[in-house]
C-alpha cells in the first residue's frame, strides 16, 4: 500500500520471542501524516506484538528474532531499523523521541518512581532539556487534553486503572510524537476518558502525526479509522477500508467483537469510509450513560440469564453504611470514595457496578473481598462480620478478579497456577490431593477456554489469556461470592463469550456475583441489576 507522505513503513517478514514459535510473518504497513490505522485481531492474533515492535519494544536486543524492515522518515530525521534476525537492535532512546507508544498494560509505560502525576508526565521532557516554563505549559496541556487537569498533584499509585490510562495516554503526548501507537486504549476507560481519548487522536492527526490503535474490538475509534489490517494467526488476512475488511469472510471467522460492549444497547454504528473525525458527536458524560435505558432485570432476563428462587433469601455479602477514604500525601490530601454506601448481592444474583474512572469501584470490590476495613460502617458476608478477620479467612468463601491479572499470577504454568488455591487446606478442611486438584484446575481451564494452555506460563499469554487464567483460580474454587474487577477489559469475542457462560452458571449455581465494568451495553445484557457508585453512594442505574 502506498501512502503520501509516509511518516513510518514497517515490513515484518518474520518475528518470535525468545523461544517461542514464529508470532508474525509477511505484515506491512505503512502510515502517513495525519492517519489513522487500526490493527485488529483476536486474542493471540499478534496485534499487541505488532505494536511493540512498530514502537521498538520488541527490538531492543536479547535473542527475539526479527527479519524485516522498519524505517522512520520526517522532516528532521530518518532512522531505520540496522539490526540482523539473531540481534534485532535498535536505538530505543532515538527512536522513542519520534514514536510514542501506550502498551496494553498501561502502568508498563510509567516511571514508578515520581512522586506526583504533574513529574510523571514531565518525565520525558525533563530528559530533552526543556526550559522550566514550557515543561509547565506542556505538563498542563498534556493533563487537560486527558482529564487529568485537576489530579496534577495526586500520586500516580493512588490512581483508578482508568485514570493510570489516562495518566499514560498524557505522557505519551506531551513530546508531541511523529507517529503515536496505542494498544487497546480505551481499555478501563470511562464513556468521559473515551470521549476525551476521541478528541486526543483527532488533535494528533490535526497537527500530522500518523496514530496506530491496535486491539480485538471494533470499537468507535476504530472506525474511524483511514485504513484497517486484520490479523489472525500472526498474519495479515485482509486490510483495506474499515466497510471493507468488516464484509469480509476473514472478519466473521476472527475473534474481533464487532461492536464495543461499553456502548449501551450495543448501538450498530455506520462505519466511517473517509477517515472522518472521531469525536463527530455530543459528549457523553458517565452520568447519562449510566441512567440510559430501561431497567437491567428485563434485559437480563431477556437474554435468558434466571435469577434463581434463592435469590429472595438472605444476602451473601453486604455493606453497611460503609464510609472510607484513602489516606492521600501533604500534596493531594485525603479523598473519600465511600460515603454511608449500602450495597448487597443474594444468591443467584448478577449486580454490575458502574460509575467514571475513581468512583470506588475496585474500593467497594476490596472491601467485600476483605482486603480493605472500612473507615466505619459493616461488612457482612454469608450474614457475618468479617472485621478483624484476616482477608485469607475470607477468601474460603469470596473469589476474587482483580482488575490487572498480573497481580494474582506468579505459577510456572496455567495448571499450576489454578491449581494452587485448591491445594491451600481451609481452615478446618483437609488438604485437596494433587492429582484432584489437577482435575478440577483442567475443569476451570477448560471453561475458560484454555485447556490447551495448561503447561504453558501464565506470563507468556497474551493480556487477554492472563485475565481467563486468573478466572480459573478463582472459579475453580467455587466461591459462594464471585467479584471480577473489570473482567471485560481486554477479551476478544471467544474470551467474552467464555466470560459471559461462566458468570451465568456461577449464578445458577447459587453463587453471588458482582462485578465492575464500563461495559454498560454487556452488563445490562448479562446482570439483574445494574447499581452506579456516584458521590461515594450507590444508586440504580
Amino acid at each position: 500500500m502506498k501512502v503520501p507522505n509516509t511518516l513510518l513503513a514497517a515490513e515484518v517478514t518474520r518475528f518470535a520471542y525468545d523461544g517461542a514459535p514464529l508470532l508474525l510473518r509477511d505484515v506491512r504497513l505503512a502510515l502517513g501524516e495525519g492517519t489513522l490505522t487500526a490493527v485488529l485481531g483476536g486474542s493471540g492474533s499478534g496485534t499487541s506484538t505488532l505494536a511493540k515492535i512498530l514502537a521498538g519494544w520488541a527490538l531492543t536486543g536479547g535473542r527475539n528474532r526479527f527479519e524485516g524492515h522498519l524505517e522512520l522518515a520526517g522532516s528532521s530525521t530518518r532512522l531505520a531499523f540496522h539490526g540482523t534476525p539473531d540481534d534485532p537492535r535498535l536505538s530505543l532512546g532515538a527512536w522513542g523521541r519520534h514514536v510514542a507508544f501506550v502498551p496494553q498494560r498501561a502502568a508498563d509505560l510509567l516511571t514508578g518512581a515520581s512522586a506526583t502525576v504533574g513529574e510523571e508526565i514531565a518525565f520525558t521532557l525533563e530528559h530533552r532539556g526543556l526550559p522550566r516554563e514550557r515543561m509547565r505549559a506542556c505538563v498542563e496541556e498534556a493533563a487537560r487534553a486527558v482529564g487529568l487537569a485537576a489530579h496534577l498533584h495526586r500520586h500516580p499509585a493512588g490512581l483508578s486503572g482508568g485514570e493510570e490510562r489516562r495518566l499514560a495516554l498524557a505522557c505519551a503526548i506531551v513530546g508531541e510524537p511523529a507517529v503515536l501507537v496505542l494498544d487497546d486504549p480505551a481499555a478501563s476507560l470511562d464513556a468521559d476518558g473515551r470521549a476525551a481519548l476521541a478528541r486526543l487522536v483527532d488533535a494528533e492527526r490535526a497537527r500530522g502525526a500518523a496514530v496506530v490503535v491496535a486491539g480485538s474490538c471494533a470499537d468507535g475509534l476504530a472506525r474511524c479509522a483511514d485504513h484497517w489490517i486484520l490479523l489472525d494467526g500472526g498474519t495479515a488476512v485482509a486490510a483495506g477500508r474499515p466497510a471493507e475488511v468488516l464484509a469480509s469472510a476473514a472478519f466473521g471467522r476472527s475473534g474481533v467483537l464487532p461492536r464495543d460492549p461499553a456502548e449501551p444497547g450495543y448501538p450498530d454504528r455506520t462505519v466511517s469510509s473517509d477517515g472522518a473525525k472521531c469525536h463527530d458527536g455530543p459528549e457523553v458524560s458517565s452520568a447519562s450513560a449510566s441512567h440510559s435505558g430501561s431497567s437491567a432485570t428485563s434485559s437480563a432476563a431477556s437474554e435468558g440469564l434466571e435469577t434463581r428462587e434463592g435469590s429472595r433469601g438472605a444476602p451473601l455479602a453486604v455493606l453497611d453504611r460503609v464510609t472510607f477514604a484513602y489516606p492521600g500525601t501533604a500534596s493531594d490530601g485525603q479523598r473519600s470514595v465511600l460515603i454511608d454506601a449500602d450495597f448487597e448481592v443474594r444468591p443467584g444474583e448478577v449486580v454490575a457496578i458502574t460509575g467514571p474512572n475513581g468512583a470506588g469501584k475496585s474500593t467497594a470490590l476490596r472491601h467485600l473481598a476483605g482486603l480493605v476495613r472500612p473507615g466505619s460502617g459493616r461488612v457482612r458476608i454469608g450474614g457475618q462480620d468479617i472485621a478483624g478477620l484476616p482477608a485469607g479467612r475470607v477468601a474460603e468463601h469470596v473469589g476474587t478478579l482483580f482488575q490487572e491479572p498480573r497481580d494474582q499470577l506468579f505459577e510456572r504454568t496455567a495448571l499450576r497456577e489454578v491449581a494452587f488455591g485448591l491445594r491451600i487446606a481451609a481452615r478446618g478442611r483437609p488438604r485437596v490431593p494433587r492429582d484432584v486438584a489437577e482435575r478440577r484446575a483442567l475443569e476451570a481451564l477448560r471453561a475458560v477456554g484454555l485447556e490447551a494452555s495448561a503447561g504453558e506460563h501464565p506470563y507468556d499469554l497474551p493480556v487477554s489469556g492472563q485475565r481467563l487464567v486468573a478466572l480459573a483460580t478463582v472459579i475453580a474454587r467455587s466461591p459462594r461470592v464471585l467479584l471480577l474487577d473489570e473482567p471485560t477489559v481486554g477479551l476478544d469475542r471467544h474470551g467474552l463469550a467464555r466470560l459471559e457462560s461462566v458468570v451465568a452458571e456461577a449464578a445458577q449455581e447459587g453463587c453471588g456475583v458482582v462485578l465492575s465494568t464500563h461495559a454498560l451495553g454487556w452488563a445490562r445484557r448479562h446482570a439483574h441489576r445494574v447499581l452506579a457508585l456516584e458521590g461515594g453512594r450507590f444508586v440504580a442505574a
